[in-house]
């Protein structure tokens, strides 16, 4: 499968993927990589993001010891209450596919641990071209 070429080949990365094209459709990009958020990069978001988030601790039986969904999701709709909120839970962190993994191999859910694996991730993928998009999407302005 070509999605697993640029991803560790093993049951977890097979998993993980299988959950997120039965939750945000097909992943019909050129590339995937660990550094990829599917929240900023997939577009993943409010109810969503909710059941993947859900449904990932249930079949990676996963302690969410501190997960804080604002800190990674935007709500479903206008989001009234975000001026509530400190500024780190306004959904603007990426979730790399990374993070997943470490959830997952881990068993559990630490914040402080898993935001710096996401940031050593995100370090490393400076090149524009490894920027992936839904294909309806269209770029920045």
């Amino acid at each position: 499968m070509k999605l697993l070429e640029t991803l560790p080949s093993d049951e977890h990365t097979t998993n993980l993927l299988t959950l997120l094209v039965g939750h945000i459709g097909a992943l019909g990009y050129e590339k995937l990589f660990l550094s990829t958020s599917i929240n900023h990069d997939l577009g993943c978001d409010g109810d969503d993001a909710a059941e993947l988030m859900a449904e990932l601790g249930e079949l990676f039986t996963i302690k969410f010891e501190d997960y804080d969904a604002y800190r990674y999701f935007k709500p479903e709709g206008y989001d009234l209450l975000k001026w509530l909120r400190k500024a780190d839970r306004h959904g603007n962190i990426p979730l790399t596919f990374a993070m997943l993994r470490h959830a997952i191999v881990q068993g559990r859910w630490v914040t402080k641990e898993i935001e710096a694996l996401g940031r050593r991730a995100s370090d490393h993928s400076h090149d524009k071209n490894r920027i992936i998009r839904r294909p309806s999407q269209s770029p920045p302005l």
